[in-house]
């Protein structure tokens, strides 16, 4: 599965919220919410977060191999 806690981390460490991902970067609530709950966004919206966080894509998202 994809985890999204790398983009959280990152976040975290430059003091940004979910808040201004919404309202500074424009993103739907709906795509916040899946990015929460680990959910498939598109590679449009990972081009984006890149761009708006000036980070690389493993600054974003990780696979993390599923449980068997």
């Amino acid at each position: 599965m994809i985890s999204y806690k790398p983009l959280w981390d990152t976040m975290a460490k430059r003091g940004l919220t979910t808040y201004t991902l919404r309202v500074k970067y424009d993103m739907s609530h709906a795509t916040v919410q899946r990015l929460q709950k680990n959910q498939p966004v598109s590679t449009h919206t990972l081009n984006k977060l890149c761009k708006y966080l000036a980070c690389n894509l493993d600054d974003v998202a990780e696979y993390v191999p599923d449980k068997e």
